[in-house]
């Protein structure tokens, strides 16, 4: 059968990414909160999604956190390089969901987008893999395919950032022997701007506890004189940065430059932009120093993420005898995790202010990464992009931490990693009214099945045009093929 437009394919099949997005938002996977039979139920429904795409070979694996790992796999002939999809389907919690304009687990269109918690981080991009591989086979029905082991991996406890897949393909060697991993979690610096992410910081989480008193004592009675546990800790917590806000762990000549530490946009970032983008108030500075691209993406960053402290409501006048916090400490790309970690307790315990006890615990540590951008993978999904949405992709440094691509990294050190995704700046991720545009899931899966598809033609066509008409890139740092 003769090829269909791969635009036209990803087109037809938009209206089943939306049916798909809203089954898969409406269950609500948040790891460590919602029951088990959500994680259930959503796993199968990708499976049989997957089933239903052209994958012969499904497997649901479980985690140590309860829940399943969907894996699927459709074999390529003898020698065939080996792609890994990667996407995940757990979502962090909707908090305060009468802060939400719409219900955060039903998806719901509104001025061009599509809202819901996990409708770009990372459901959007499990159902952006999906509409991928259909306009494959729309296209090509027969054979869409033909010359790459294709496997797709939903992770189902990616959040938590705990190691969990990576326990798991340890354990489980023989599932994955890849060529190139498509990490489909991160986004495009701006909506239709394609953009690969080359460089991530890492992330070192503590939680501390500093008591000062044996038991609660009434604040007129004994105010004074007596050291608080909540007074002593905001007074800790001070000392994480300067007057600037520049942070004082780890020590500053850390942080370097975009150009000594690399995986920063060549093209930068415009403060108003960024101000835009973050929904920074009028009139409120920004912290920090150096560039915009250098402070969010090659230096570190502390952020308090909680305080433990009595509600408002259920506030009386008493001393509190310890309180309680967690701080996470992003890490420069190359920085040692394990030395940051080791930096942030010193600093701690060198300024508990009045002699305070304090007790630190380390929650989690994920290491920084940075891709190969040399390969022959790279080049191609460059090439896609650019074809697909219509305009260069670009390559950025980004500022979060994803544990899984450490993990592909030292499993599969031959492995080109990739890390694309449909969530852009309005997406909100992580907060109030998630969004994802209907156009990025659109063009990025264009850009995916180009992909696939000009990566499969490679082996028997190098130099030729593709069923697009579009004119292969010829890669560059190209390794031999397995």
């Amino acid at each position: 059968m003769s090829a269909l437009p791969l635009a036209a394919t990803v087109r037809s099949a938009m209206t089943r990414a939306r049916d798909d997005l809203a089954e898969l938002v409406a269950l609500r996977t948040v790891v460590g909160v919602s029951p088990p039979d959500q994680f259930r139920r959503a796993a199968r429904h990708i499976a049989a999604l997957l089933t239903d795409a052209g994958f012969p070979e499904i497997r649901l694996l479980p985690t140590d956190e309860g829940t399943e790992t969907v894996y699927a796999r459709r074999p390529g002939p003898p020698g065939a390089p080996s792609v890994v999809l990667y996407a995940h389907y757990d979502v962090v919690s909707a908090q305060d969901e009468t802060a939400w304009r719409t219900p955060p687990f039903e998806l719901t269109e509104r001025d061009g987008r599509w809202y819901g918690r996990g409708s770009a981080d990372c459901k959007g991009n499990v159902v952006m893999h999906l509409t991928a591989l259909r306009a494959l086979q729309a296209a090509l029905p027969d054979d869409p395919c033909p010359a790459l082991d294709l496997v797709v991996l939903v992770d189902g406890s990616e959040e938590p950032g705990n190691g969990s897949l990576e326990k798991l393909l340890r354990a489980h060697p023989d599932l994955l022997a890849p060529d190139a991993v498509i990490v489909a979690d991160t986004g495009n610096v701006a909506p239709g701007v394609p953009t690969l992410t080359t460089s991530l910081r890492g992330m070192a989480v503590v939680e501390i506890t500093l008591t000062t008193l044996s038991k609660t004592l009434h604040s007129g009675q004994f105010g004074g004189p007596t050291p608080d546990a909540m007074t002593a800790l905001i007074r800790l917590l001070a000392t994480l940065h300067d007057s600037r806000g520049v942070p004082c762990v780890p020590r500053p000549d850390v942080a370097g430059t975009a150009a000594a530490r690399g995986g920063a946009d060549r093209d930068g970032y415009a403060e108003a932009d960024f101000r835009a983008d973050a929904g920074v108030l009028d009139g409120v500075e920004l912290i920090g120093a150096g560039s915009i691209t250098d402070r969010l993406w090659t230096s570190p960053s502390v952020t308090v993420l909680a305080v433990q402290s009595p509600p408002l409501d259920d506030a009386v006048p008493a001393l509190l005898p310890s309180a309680k916090a967690l701080i996470s400490v992003r890490t420069p790309p190359g920085e040692d995790v394990l030395r940051v970690h080791e930096a942030l307790e010193g600093h701690l315990r060198g300024r508990a202010p009045w002699g305070a006890h304090l007790d630190i615990r380390r929650v989690t540590s994920g290491p920084s990464f940075r891709a190969d951008t040399g390969g022959t993978a790279h080049a191609v999904m460059l090439g896609a992009m650019r074809d697909a949405f219509g305009v260069p992709a670009r390559e950025v440094g980004a500022g979060g931490s994803i544990a899984v691509c450490s993990a592909f990294r030292t499993l599969y050190p031959d492995a080109e990693i990739i890390l694309c995704g449909v969530e852009d700046p309005p997406s909100n991720i992580h907060g109030t009214d998630e969004s994802v545009s209907p156009r990025e899931i659109a063009s990025l899966a264009h850009a995916e099945a180009l992909f696939l598809r000009r990566l499969a033609a490679l082996r028997t066509n190098p130099r030729g045009r593709d069923d697009d008409g579009a004119t292969r890139p010829e890669p560059t740092g190209q390794r031999e093929d397995r």
